[in-house]
């Protein structure tokens, strides 16, 4: 069998990477929901529930134990649960904790036996499992866990067996719950443990792109799947949703299962004494609270109107719907928030997370391609390393598509200054293109490891170094020298504008005090200093030549 294993700290950090991808797209998750009933909330109530184990699990003493992790995200889960996919995910997570007791290392054994025990402890907690939901996708990805064991799979190779059928399982979905299958979706909860699972795996394996990158999960003989509205509420019996942690030391769960049967639907206590997660659909909020107040104490409650939130969901697709139809649409890749901000105030319609060290796929551009309202789309990479991902989701989309090949956001700047939303698709790729190509881009950063520059000369790891268009052309032990320096090679005095992205860390104090320099240095360049709260690199800039 394979010896490749992971350190529990390896873990974490895949179980944070995974809680922030989650999060990411957790609305697309929300957008899904229409079982057991549509409030529109799976995405945001899984996402809180594993970020609060993160919480839980980054208040441990470095060196903490095997089993004081196991009982931090077993904790976190239960404290956190949000809503009924919330604790359910709570008990998957306790489950995948329990099973892993005896093992000393993260490797495909231990895999095997932790989904295992994830599929006893999530099917003891609902009293009546449904096909075609949350369940069904743990028990065929822990089935998966199991035949890799079977078979003796190295660990990558078992990881992502188990994340390609939790992703098989969600498709399989609308088949097996008819309420799926009449609106054209497959099952929220089970497609939020699927990005779980496959974020999870990307992050331990070092991935830059998940496996639902190259998979089309939810299109089935469809190319698209549509969201319908749901306004059949009559089809539930219950207005709310009751959520709350129980203290007790007296608690029988069956007994208090048996009494939430009489209230609602929707019902689950889980945990152990003393703390314990309850959740049920009920109209009858007062009574549900009196009983267990009448075993202990009650925290965390939270009580909202399923038929309100329903609705309020509905009128968000509406409006979704009738948004108008633009006959040219942008998606821009982009670093940092203030990047994106500028980006949008330009027109861009969809924004991707992504730069340097952060390439986004060739499926995340083209969902984002395809989320885009408009008759056809124009992808602005804005790196050189994006470009070829740009280029496979123009070719893949089924909306018109092109690439305006940016190796930068001040070019992608340019670019937009160029469009003409009345011209064709081409004629608009041709203009931004040749602006674009008239911006240089300089950045400033700090080298990583010893190296040489364009020139051959010797780079020391910390040095301030400057890039040009890709080329290391300056090296300065300050951010502003390298900045003046990379100014003058890109022939500055030439040029009519200079426009600045001050990165994440760099003060405001800091860029008044570079801006002051540049105009003494280049009386007739006009400045526009700029937040774009970049990673890595404090400074980003462009100059644009005179025409």
């Amino acid at each position: 069998m394979s010896t490749t294993t992971y350190s529990s700290n390896n873990v974490l950090n895949a179980v944070a990477a995974a809680a922030k991808v989650l999060d990411e797209r957790k609305e697309e998750v929300n957008r899904l929901n229409v079982f057991p009933v549509p409030d529109g909330d799976t995405g945001t109530n899984m996402s809180l529930t594993i970020q609060s184990v993160v919480s839980n699990v980054a208040n441990l003493p470095i060196g903490a134990s095997g089993a004081d992790i196991r009982k931090a995200v077993t904790t976190g889960a239960l404290m956190g649960a949000r809503g009924n996919s919330g604790v359910i995910t709570s008990q998957i997570l306790r489950g995948l904790c329990e099973g892993s007791q005896g093992f000393d290392e993260f490797d495909v054994e231990s895999i095997a036996g932790a989904f295992e025990r994830a599929r006893e402890v999530a099917f003891q907690a609902v009293r009546k499992p449904v096909e075609g939901t949350i369940l069904t996708v743990l028990r065929d990805s822990a089935a998966a866990a199991k035949n890799a064991a079977e078979q003796e799979l190295p660990l990558p190779d078992a990881l992502d067996a188990i994340v390609a059928e939790a992703y098989a399982s969600v498709q399989r979905t609308p088949d097996l719950l008819p309420v799926l299958k009449e609106h054209g979706v497959v099952d929220a909860g089970g497609f939020g443990l699927a990005i779980i699972f496959d974020a999870f795996t990307a992050a331990l394996l070092g991935r830059s792109g998940t496996m639902v990158d190259e998979m089309s999960f939810a299109r089935g003989a469809h190319p698209k799947v549509e969201i319908e509205q749901v306004n059949d509420w009559e089809g539930s019996q219950y207005r709310y949703c009751n959520e709350f942690l129980v203290d007790s030391d007296t608690l029988d769960k069956d007994a208090a299962l048996e009494f939430l049967s009489t209230m609602g639907d929707c019902e689950l206590c889980v945990g152990e004494v003393p703390k314990f997660k309850v959740h049920v659909h009920s109209d009858h909020p007062d009574q549900v609270l009196k009983y267990f107040l009448d075993h202990g104490q009650i925290s965390e409650v939270f009580i909202h109107n399923m038929q309100i939130q329903s609705a309020e969901r509905n009128e968000k697709l509406a409006a979704e719907e009738q948004a108008e139809r633009k006959p040219l649409g942008f998606v821009a890749v982009a670093a940092g928030s203030g990047q994106a901000e500028i980006l949008k105030s330009l027109g861009v319609d969809v924004i991707v997370s992504g730069g340097q060290t952060m390439n986004p796929s060739t499926k995340d551009l083209l969902d984002a391609a395809g989320s885009v309202n408009a008759d056809a789309v124009i992808i602005l990479p804005n790196n050189s390393n994006i470009i070829m991902a740009a280029n496979s989701a123009a070719e893949l989309s089924e909306t018109p598509c092109a690439v305006v090949p940016t190796k930068s956001v001040p070019q992608a700047f340019s670019a937009l200054f160029a469009v003409d939303v009345d011209a064709s698709l081409e004629t608009n790729v041709e203009e931004m293109t040749e602006a674009a190509q008239a911006v240089k881009t300089g950045e400033v950063t700090w080298a990583t490891r010893d190296s040489k520059d364009a020139e051959g000369n010797p780079i020391a790891e910390g040095d301030v170094i400057g890039i040009a268009d890709g080329s290391i052309e300056a090296v300065d032990d300050s951010i502003d020298g390298a900045v003046l320096t990379l100014l003058g090679k890109m022939e500055a005095e030439d040029a009519d504008t200079c426009t600045i992205l001050a990165g994440e860390g760099y003060s405001d104090e800091d860029l008044e005090a570079l801006v002051a320099k540049i105009e003494e240095a280049y009386d007739e360049l006009e400045v526009d200093a700029q937040r774009g709260e970049q990673p890595l690199y404090p400074i980003v800039f462009s100059v644009e030549q005179s025409a």
